[in-house]
């Protein structure tokens, strides 16, 4: 180095100089310390959590979700154990050949398995959801960083279609969609746990954080149906609708005595282990849909009618010639009877003889009747979209209308509040609550007619599926059985469809001691009978049959008690 070189770093810088640059430094110092302070003190919590993210995880632990069963413990839904996969794409390492292995263990293209695991933007991506452990497994074996399995429930359907429309189905996450599935959500689910751990970048637990928050597994609940009976109601009925061509169907199983639901089926139906292209099937037929029920009412009619004490069982209608005009609309008989008894009037399911009986009444009076029987209002089994009927108030009614909804036209019910009503005359006059829930102890029910009203028409309904009524195919060896058919018109758009149907029957047995009511509906039967003696009769036979039997209830008739009428006698034929 040169003297004038040396003597140029010899120069000393001036005072003002070296004070700014101690400034700067101090100044640099301070707002390195200042920085710090805010991030440490004020921005700590933000921190704290972009830190946890890069290692810490919140891992849920499933609830267990609770067991839907019949009344005797037989498994209508369970939950069993599965496994997901999943991925954090950011940190997944995969070769060419993992990726071929992998979507050929998981049933998926490679292109779309590439296409998941390229978002690196996203930390959480499921690959495979609700696959058998050992199908996990195998995949973990793969070695693939960044990919994960996790443990979750998928439920099973044991009875599959036939208790579709009432168990429901779940989810991909596990939630209620239908049925009771949805209606018990809360119940069933529970409460899922957690578990706060710190992992590895390879996945690997290092260490728990916290104390593990322990799942609260969900509830079972048990329904009042019996599986057998449900599976034989789904048979015979599955067998009516075919044999029929019938639009759909319903069938119910009620026990007389405490309201319980024994077995509820509908058609069509659909699988709830695999709910695809369900539209049209999920519906619960039998408490979301009404019909207009036809002459399966006439026995309520003749109830307020006996009640009222205007007619007794005895008293003469005159029904000749079969029809009669109210105003501009006359009403038909589809056989003129002539001069009956209101006891015939049931068995041979005459509108005409029906009309007059509820002309007699007081319109407040007959719409007092219908409301105490619960048409109109829920039955409040607690289904989800159950309807509630519609009856119109008294004071708008004209007497056309007055007298058609004598024989169940004008008035809109569902297939479960039909088959309540006819409690009424199972148990002398008093109408029980009805349930879908398994009940302790048998319910209070409110007295709508006297003993002796109730048994005066549960005689008549005796003669209805006698030779001469209406319906003999309902009929059940070893047993008495009472009950009514309905063969009803279908409302369309522009009025009542003159070649569309709603074929019906509802009735109890042992007669002497109902322990059992059956109702059924058969929608637009269109193979070339219609009428509900023909229809819906025979399917309330086999399964009354079966069920009594499976039940071990006591006959209280000999076993030659079926009497068919002779082929060349005339099917005596109702519709309204």
């Amino acid at each position: 180095m040169n003297h004038a070189a040396t003597q140029q770093l010899m120069i000393k810088l001036p005072a003002w100089r070296r004070r700014v640059l101690l400034i700067a430094v101090l100044l640099g110092f301070a707002v390195l310390l200042g920085r710090g302070v805010y991030l440490q003190g004020m921005h700590k919590g933000f921190l704290q959590k972009e830190g946890d993210a890069r290692y810490s995880r919140a891992m849920t632990l499933p609830a267990h979700r609770g067991m839907i069963t019949d009344r005797y413990g037989e498994p209508l839904a369970i939950s069993t154990p599965v496994e997901s996969i999943w991925a954090n794409p950011s940190d997944v390492k995969i070769t060419p050949e993992q990726t071929v292995k992998l979507a050929k263990l998981l049933g998926l293209k490679p292109a779309d398995l590439g296409k998941k695991l390229s978002n690196s933007s996203r930390e959480f991506v499921y690959i495979k959801r609700r696959i058998p452990p050992e199908l996990a497994h195998q995949v973990m074996r793969l070695g693939i960083s960044g990919v994960f399995m996790q443990r979750e429930y998928r439920r099973y359907y044991p009875a599959g279609e036939v208790t579709a429309h009432l168990v429901g189905f779940t989810g991909i996450d596990d939630h209620g969609q239908e049925g009771f599935e949805l209606k018990y959500q809360t119940w069933l689910s529970g409460k899922p746990g957690s578990r706060r751990v710190i992992k590895d970048r390879q996945g690997h637990i290092v260490e728990d954080l916290e104390a593990v928050k322990v799942p609260q597994d969900g509830k079972d609940l048990v329904l009042s149906i019996d599986r057998k009976i449900q599976y034989l109601a789904y048979r015979e009925l599955a067998n009516a609708v075919e044999a029929h061509k019938a639009k759909a169907g319903a069938a119910i199983v009620l026990d007389a005595k405490s309201g319980e639901v024994l077995a509820m089926v509908n058609l069509p139906t659909y699988n709830p282990n695999n709910p695809v292209k369900i539209a049209g099937k999920s519906r619960n037929r039998a408490i979301v849909d009404m019909f207009e029920p036809g002459s399966t009412l006439k026995p309520v009619t003749a109830a307020a009618a006996i009640e009222a004490g205007t007619f007794t069982p005895e008293t003469m209608i005159q029904t000749s010639p079969g029809t009669l005009r109210i105003g501009s609309a006359t009403i038909h008989d589809a056989h003129p009877q002539g001069l009956i008894s209101v006891a015939q009037v049931i068995q041979k399911s005459s509108n005409v003889g029906s009309a007059k009986m509820a002309l007699s009444l007081q319109p407040q009076y007959l719409w007092g009747v219908f409301n105490q029987m619960g048409f109109g209002t829920p039955t409040h089994v607690g289904f989800p979209g159950e309807a509630s009927g519609r009856v119109r108030n008294y004071k708008t009614w004209r007497p056309i209308e007055q007298a058609t909804m004598s024989f169940g036209h004008g008035i809109s019910l569902t297939l479960l509040q039909l088959a309540r009503a006819y409690t009424v005359f199972a148990n002398g006059g008093e109408l029980r609550p009805v349930s879908l829930l398994k009940l302790a102890e048998q319910p209070v029910g409110q007295q709508v007619f006297s003993a002796q009203t109730a048994n005066s028409v549960k005689d008549m309904l005796e003669l209805a599926v006698q030779p001469g009524g209406t319906a003999p195919r309902a009929q059940v060896l070893g047993y008495r059985v009472a009950g009514k058919t309905g063969t009803a018109h279908k409302l369309g758009p522009g009025g009542y469809l003159p070649d569309s149907y709603v074929s019906s029957f509802v009735g109890m047995a042992p007669a002497s001691n109902p322990r059992l009511i059956i109702a059924v509906m058969i929608d637009e039967p269109s193979n070339g009978v219609y009428y509900g003696g023909t229809v819906a009769a025979p399917v309330f036979s086999n399964v009354m049959s079966g069920a009594l039997r499976m039940l071990a209830i006591p006959q209280d008739a000999p076993n030659d008690n079926i009497v068919i009428p002779p082929e060349d006698v005339p099917e005596v034929k109702e519709v309204v």
